[in-house]
């Protein structure tokens, strides 16, 4: 029976229906003792789950459908469901058969550190599992610990008196100051998640709940120490630079009664999580652990929505309980590529507010906001500690309808905001051939490949440096987004097409993998160039070697650059994946759709890219359906995460 059901595994791998981790997987199982076919196409199945970024296999879709879980059709299941036999009628069944495997561990019971964990009717792979409880431990803990009690007079005036302060001016329309009570929120425990899409001011916020702590820290002032960071460099840039530019606005406000600037200058730079925890090579183990923690009090993290199961998990560890941790996102972007949807999963009723009526009477005491009834319930401590900011400050307009419409599922609203292109901040491009893009490239590159092709005269470095930071501006204002990698409306098909067009158009002189005006994106961490994946630069000369080429990367008000001869991972950016763009704006953001999007694109991704645009967003695909499609689809990623966080 094995014999056949491997053979079918084999045939969808070479088909490319498989990872051949999975069978590999499922083989390692076998090779340990347990065999049964039924055990193999779980393990088969909990494998290319996690790929795809669930970080368990929940039974009872063994009993719905898993050819639609996998996005394929009725055939290539149907023949490996074949092979398998007797199948288990109900989850109970499942649950019992996999309990009598010896390398499955029921959780809680005795534990001989088997490669399967059952918890509940959830399947894991012992790593996630571990992952999962531990974020949902270390982040109920937070929300718990530190709580500043309703009797706390003392405290919570001194933070109404400063956040009056902070925000002098009364909400727009009279309503709900959200941003002022998510700062209050914030101060109220170990834990503050602020969340609310592009515009609301996540870090508007952010910059006013420093200078709370830092108001609010007493003889402890100068020494807080603040640590910033983001999971790319792009974000962690544009986090700092959001950052400093609002503190240097509130300081002119405070005046000397809070030093803010100097404060704000000891803060350094942000980082991405891989640097702040200390990556190293060849492992995936960090130099600050729960043994070995960071040496901060607050820790800020924004585009949190990015943040993998695994990734959190070892922040979490990293960071002592006396830290106060920040994490800022969108939680209906995006989740991270690796498995987990941590964000979403602790932001799952932010919407609803959910708010305990101690929660209500010490916002209103902090902030003398009063927070309608419709916001008051009985969430747990993870929904005490989140604010959603609800008022886009920048999304009005087309963009901001067509991000609204995509987010609540209304695809005949998006079509029409799209095709109406209302003063042409958003259009509908219907494409024949990959040649009806190829014109949208050139126009949007000409800028910055023209001002490449005419370095300053002067020699002096403050003209060259000049000169480079307009070049990666020009760049930034345009990008193409892809919701796919492969094929031809795919990122490696397009980047190649781009290159070409651009060539044919003397805008670029291509001669070899390394030319003036390619731009790249690093695709794997390398901790001794100091580049991480999704860094993107662009290639120019080197000025104190003739014939050399350097990468050119911005980091928020400055550039550092490397030798092309040490970047070993990269590949040309012309275009990129939606993924890949988060964390970065542009003015003009041109998304491309496939063909056939084979039920594996939905909302988030539309909506994603929609967000990257600043100024105009502009929609391409030869198959208007597969928008549709995609906007009528949520991403769904199996987790225990919300389960764990009720318990």
């Amino acid at each position: 029976m094995n014999n056949a059901f491997f053979a079918q595994v084999d045939a969808l791998t070479e088909a490319g229906q498989l990872r051949r981790l999975s069978g590999a997987f499922a083989r390692f199982i076998a090779s340990v003792g347990d065999s049964s076919p039924q055990l193999m196409i779980a393990c088969v199945l909990l494998s290319e789950l996690e790929g795809r970024g669930h970080s368990c296999l929940m039974l009872d879709e063994l009993n719905a459908d898993p050819a639609a879980l996998l996005g394929w059709s009725d055939d290539p299941w149907g023949d490996l469901r074949a092979t398998v036999g007797d199948w288990p009628q109900n989850t109970s069944a499942w649950r019992e058969l996999l309990l009598d495997c010896a390398q499955v561990w029921a959780a809680h019971s005795t534990d001989h550190n088997q490669p399967l964990v059952l918890d509940g009717e959830r399947l894991y792979l012992r790593r996630y599992w571990r992952d999962e409880t531990h974020v949902a431990s270390a982040v109920r803990g937070r929300a718990l610990g530190g709580v500043l009690p309703l009797d706390a007079e003392a405290q919570t005036e001194d933070i109404r008196r400063w956040l009056d302060i902070l925000f002098p001016h009364a909400a727009r329309g009279g309503g709900v100051d959200w941003q002022k009570v998510a700062c209050a929120v914030a101060m109220r425990g170990k834990l503050g998640i602020i969340t609310g899409g592009p515009g609301t001011g996540k870090t508007y916020t952010v910059a006013r709940l420093l200078a709370l702590l830092f108001a609010t820290a007493g003889d402890q002032q100068s020494g807080l120490r603040v640590a910033l960071a983001a999971p790319t460099g792009k974000a962690a840039a544009r986090l700092k630079q959001s950052i400093d530019s609002a503190l240097d606005e509130l300081a002119v406000k405070v005046g000397d009664e809070l030093p803010l600037r100097e404060l704000a200058a000891r803060m350094g730079a942000a980082r991405t999580l891989h640097s702040l925890l200390g990556a190293r090579p060849d492992t995936r183990a960090f130099q600050y652990n729960a043994g070995n923690q960071l040496d901060v009090d607050v820790l800020i993290v924004d585009e949190a929505s990015m943040i993998h199961l695994e990734m959190m998990s070892a922040l979490l560890a990293a960071l002592p309980d006396t830290a106060t941790l920040i994490l800022l996102g969108d939680k209906d972007q995006l989740a991270s590529v690796e498995a987990g949807a941590v964000l979403g999963d602790l932001c799952h009723n932010a919407e609803q507010g959910e708010y305990q009526p101690e929660t209500l009477l010490y916002v209103q005491a902090s902030t003398g906001q009063q927070i309608p009834d419709h916001y008051a319930g009985h969430g747990g401590p993870i929904a005490q500690q989140t604010v959603m900011l609800r008022e886009s400050r920048r999304f009005g307009g087309p963009i901001g309808a067509l991000a609204q419409a995509v987010n609540a599922g209304d695809a005949a609203a998006a079509v029409r905001v799209l095709r109406e292109g209302q003063d042409g901040k958003v259009a509908w491009t219907d494409l024949a051939q990959v040649q009806d893009l190829l014109q949208l490239a050139l126009d949007g590159y000409r800028q910055y490949l023209q001002l490449v092709k005419n370095p300053p005269v002067e020699s002096d470095e403050e003209a060259r440096l000049t000169w480079v930071k307009s070049v990666l501006k020009a760049f930034e204002s345009f990008r193409i987004l892809c919701a796919v990698r492969e094929g031809e409306w795919g990122v490696s098909g397009l980047n190649e097409a781009i290159e070409q067009r651009l060539q044919a158009a003397a805008l670029l002189k291509r001669s070899g993998e390394w030319y003036i005006g390619r731009p790249v994106m690093v695709t794997r961490n390398d901790y001794a160039t100091g580049v991480f994946n999704g860094d993107i630069g662009l290639t120019l000369p080197d000025p104190a070697r003739a014939g050399a080429l350097r990468v050119y990367f911005s980091e928020g008000d400055t550039v550092r650059s490397v030798l092309v001869t040490r970047l070993r991972n990269v590949e040309t950016a012309f275009a990129m994946t939606v993924h890949k763009s988060q964390g970065s704006e542009f003015s003009h953001t041109a998304m491309v759709l496939p063909k056939d999007g084979g039920g594996m694109l939905a909302r988030e991704l539309i909506y994603t890219g929609i967000t990257r645009a600043r100024e105009h967003f502009t929609l391409l695909t030869p198959n208007g359906q597969v928008l549709l499609d995609a906007i009528g689809q949520r991403t769904q990623r199996a987790s225990g995460l919300r389960t764990l966080l009720m318990r």
